[in-house]
């Protein structure tokens, strides 16, 4: 773990495990959420895709062959052969049949055991059914109060705050445009944005609109006490603590 100087001493920036404590687990997988729930992260990151038949697993890509030995589309595939799938281990490119993609609802349950606030990404647009069962899975497994959503469809996050009005919700975005901020304030949602994307007055006039910044995905130490010398509220990252 890389925990240094400001990082370690900051109390105002909250750090956020990508895809759970994945520079040292893999990413998205069951140990990796519990590696972040040991540690001191204040949240836990991992992402949803909806299955064929309508179930809700945690994977990053849209298809399965970065990490997975075969090659299948998430939403194009059951939740049975999505389940059947080994995984490479972590540090390695054996295929091990001790991960599995893990269910929403198991992710959910390491961050209740924890107390870390889950932070959700939304993969790819959703139907209003969808996101209102990944909603109710969330609700039934934490309180939604510990609860971030995020997606890079905006859509997204419009259709929970339709079922959720006050619930706290991120978009997720790779540049700053200049429609960002009256778009965000419009619609009372924080930021997520790429790291790089951010300067220090980007930061003071998203704050001066009441919106909180978390940023993605830093894992250079000096970069990260830079973006907590500028106040963002939240770090993305795999290894930094």
């Amino acid at each position: 773990m890389l925990t240094t100087g400001m990082i370690a001493d900051n109390k105002a920036t909250r750090m956020v495990a990508h895809r759970g404590l994945s520079g040292i687990e893999r990413e998205n997988t069951l140990p990796a959420f519990v590696a972040a729930g040991n540690r001191s992260y204040f949240g836990i990151e991992c992402d949803v895709h909806v299955t064929k038949d309508g179930k809700y697993l945690v994977y990053h890509d849209d298809r399965t062959n970065r990490l997975c030995e075969r090659d299948m589309a998430l939403e194009e595939s059951t939740e049975a052969q999505l389940r059947a799938l080994r995984i490479k281990d972590s540090g390695s490119e054996a295929y091990t049949d001790s991960l599995k993609l893990p269910y929403l609802s198991e992710y959910i349950a390491v961050c209740a055991r924890y107390g870390k606030t889950a932070v959700v990404e939304l993969k790819n647009p959703m139907t209003a059914e969808h996101i209102a069962n990944i909603v109710r899975i969330c609700e039934e497994g934490y309180s939604l109060a510990d609860v971030v959503f995020i997606s890079f469809c905006f859509e997204n996050l419009v259709e929970v705050r339709k079922i959720k009005p006050e619930q706290t919700a991120q978009f997720l975005c790779g540049e700053y445009t200049e429609d960002l901020l009256p778009r965000l304030k419009e619609h009372r949602f924080d930021l997520d944005i790429y790291y790089k994307a951010l300067t220090k007055e980007r930061v003071a006039a998203m704050h001066a609109a009441g919106i909180r910044v978390n940023c993605w995905t830093c894992d250079d130490t000096a970069e990260a006490e830079e973006l907590i010398s500028w106040g963002v509220d939240y770090i993305t990252t795999n290894i930094l603590e």
